[in-house]
């Protein structure tokens, strides 16, 4: 098999500590040749859900073969087990706690394996740091060739994560925001197809918190600066925004942030 060199860092840790750093350290330090690329570091903490799908948006963009290792890890330490998989060209390493649950539901089960091979972590292993001395030496041994039947057992029973779908409501589409960016841009679930199958040719009202936007806008200047908008984003789903400034300041902290309530109407 070819060498993968390419291990992507998906985190919760920030970028105050070191945490990050070693990590990158101990892929180095069992293959030099791999290139480690940071996705983010700044999930909010503990917050699984977001982590799991800005990895589904994220990952394809990079090479087959990348190994993806993911690690916001609240329950580090405790029952849950660390794994590895492999789904459509890449490979991805991180906790068992749902994670993952957002690639894995679009299509069948890949084989999923349960790391307990202990010959491929750092030693000792810390009971708080698995993705210094789980993850990142499991990942960077994929990079040389490792097999995941090499690093684990199969397992069949992968922990899931509630999805919340959008759903039609009467003569409504009722979404709700999965993410909001570092410019305030709030992305919601509502796919670019599910707004062309609900709006068939007609004329689309997005409705979030106290505002109304008349139709989709193509671009975020399309509105004049301070005025929100709706737009379908790089990632082909819904956005409320604000050109020049942050929607999720303009909606608050309760229609504004993951879980607010989104309302597409026809007209």
């Amino acid at each position: 098999m070819a060498r993968r060199k390419v291990v992507t860092l998906l985190t919760d840790f920030g970028l105050k500590d070191p945490y990050v750093g070693v990590m990158k350290g101990v892929l180095l330090s069992i293959n030099p040749d791999v290139t480690p690329v940071d996705l983010t570091h700044e999930v909010a903490p503990g917050d699984v859900f977001v982590a799991g799908t800005t990895l589904l948006e994220a990952y394809p963009f990079f090479p087959e073969g990348s190994v993806n290792v993911a690690v916001v890890d609240p329950g580090v330490g405790g029952a849950r087990r660390p794994i590895a998989f492999h789904t459509d060209g890449r490979f991805f390493v991180g906790p068992d706690n749902g994670l993952f649950w957002p690639i894995l539901r679009r299509g069948p089960l890949p084989p999923i394996f349960h790391l307990n091979r202990e010959r491929f972590f750092r030693h000792p292993v810390s009971a708080t740091f698995h993705g210094r001395d789980v993850f990142a030496p499991v990942a960077a041994h994929l990079t040389l060739g490792a097999a995941l039947e090499d690093v684990g057992t199969r397992i069949t029973d992968p922990r899931t994560l509630p999805i919340p779908e959008p759903r039609k409501q009467g003569s409504a589409l009722i979404g709700e925001i999965i993410r909001v960016d570092h410019f305030g841009n709030l992305i919601t679930n509502i796919h670019r197809i599910d707004l062309e199958d609900f709006a068939r040719g007609g004329q689309l009202v997005i409705r979030a918190g106290k505002i109304a936007l008349q139709g989709l806008r193509d671009y975020y200047a399309a509105v004049a600066p301070g005025e929100p908008l709706a737009l379908i984003g790089s990632s082909n789903f819904l956005e409320i925004s604000v050109n020049q400034g942050r929607a999720c300041d303009l909606l608050g902290p309760q229609a504004g942030s993951v879980g607010g309530k989104v309302v597409v109407e026809g007209t």
